[in-house]
């Protein structure tokens, strides 16, 4: 009787992950009773599958992918990148799929899938896991924002709330547009670069006008562009203005909105082992103690401001505790408690919850097995534009 071990191992893998992803998010860990056992249960069946194959290099495969991504995820650990539950599951899923197990295949636009990377498929499967967190991410902000924080709801509906500014937006950039296209036509320069570059510019230039110029400037394009093609320039226009107000919701939902959703005040005394820090606190020379609560992005905005590059360095002194994946150890928690005896500090701080990391690599997983590296699909598309 035939037996099916790479199916078998991805059933394994794909049901393992639901489970993981279940309890990631109600809990936040990934048990030990999972993953470990997974490990083991990943290098039998793959040293059965190579008893049956006859061949025996595939359990010496399966061992040394296994042990490299479990090193790779201990050193990532160790730099406070990952979470201990996420290194085990990686190592565990390393067992069981040392390579594609190619459950599918198909073709779209003559292009084979799933693609396959030119490195072991455990590293496809952490690429994608990784790609895959951003859209989660924005589902799951959305989530916390309408069931726990729905004071947020005001400024992440601000973009679609503030449609007048969008629609002067929209009609500034068609005008860039429409004029960058007058004058490529003139000149026959249709370079994408340069088209991209002369719309930036003239967006830019356009909206410093004052209001009154800029008014007739708009108008006079915008009229133009009406006159010589209706129904192109209404489409282009709807589909811009809905998607300055996408843009800039996922904006504000990947920085402001999402850094007050996922963070919570925590009294000194609710403090775990395992939380994580929102921002770095230091303590400087004169035993000052300094949060550094600033996001990069405001840190590089600061900077361009004052011009001044060393903003976005990281604050001189002594980093007391700080925002790495590995959380909060009983040394920083009993460190805390003493700066609040001292006065240094309130009686709160500021914890960041962790996003769920198992769901992305659910995700990652799936997209891994039926569609392939995303790195060398991104990859083979850039190619086909340029």
């Amino acid at each position: 009787m035939y037996i099916d071990i790479p199916l078998i191992t991805a059933m394994v893998a794909i049901v393992a992950c639901l489970y993981a992803s279940y309890s990631d998010l109600k809990s936040g860990i990934i048990p030990n009773k999972l993953t470990f056992p997974l490990i083991a249960i990943g290098l039998v069946l793959n040293g059965i599958y190579a008893i049956l194959m006859g061949e025996v290099w595939i359990i010496v495969v399966c061992a040394v992918v296994t042990g490299i991504i479990f090193a790779l995820g201990y050193l990532l650990w160790k730099m406070g990148a990952w979470a201990g539950g996420d290194v085990k599951l990686f190592t565990a899923l390393a067992a069981l799929l040392p390579f594609n197990p190619l459950l599918i295949s198909y073709q779209l636009f003559q292009v084979p899938f799933p693609v396959l990377g030119i490195y072991p498929f455990p590293l496809t499967v952490i690429i994608n896991s990784i790609l895959s967190i951003l859209p989660f991410l924005l589902i799951y902000v959305i989530y916390i924002v309408a069931k726990d924080k729905r004071h947020l709801v005001g400024e992440l509906t601000a973009p679609v709330k503030n449609y007048r500014k969008n629609i002067v937006l929209t009609l500034v950039i068609t005008s860039a547009v429409n004029i960058t296209l007058f004058i490529t036509q003139q000149t026959h320069l249709q370079i994408i670069l340069i088209s991209l570059i002369l719309i930036y510019l003239l967006s830019l230039l356009i909206s410093k006008l004052p209001n009154q110029v800029k008014a007739v400037v708009v108008s006079l394009v915008t009229v133009a562009a009406l006159f010589y093609n209706f129904q192109i320039t209404i489409v282009s226009m709807a589909i811009l203005f809905v998607s300055i107000i996408i843009i800039e919701t996922v904006v504000k939902l990947l920085t402001s909105v999402s850094r007050k959703a996922l963070q919570d005040d925590v009294p000194l005394d609710k403090l775990r082992e395992g939380m994580i820090p929102a921002y770095n606190m230091y303590q400087q020379d004169d035993d000052e103690i300094f949060v550094d609560d600033k996001s990069f992005t405001q840190k590089v905005k600061e900077s361009f401001k004052k011009k001044d590059p060393s903003i976005v360095t990281a604050p001189k002194g002594k980093r007391l505790v700080g925002t790495l994946a590995a959380g909060l150890t009983d040394d920083d928690i009993n460190l805390l408690k003493q700066l609040k005896q001292e006065n240094k500090i309130p009686n709160e701080f500021k914890i960041k919850k962790g996003v769920p990391f198992a769901p992305s690599i659910l995700i990652g997983l799936i997209i891994s097995l039926f569609i392939g590296d995303l790195v060398q699909i991104i990859q083979m598309i850039l190619i086909w534009i340029l």
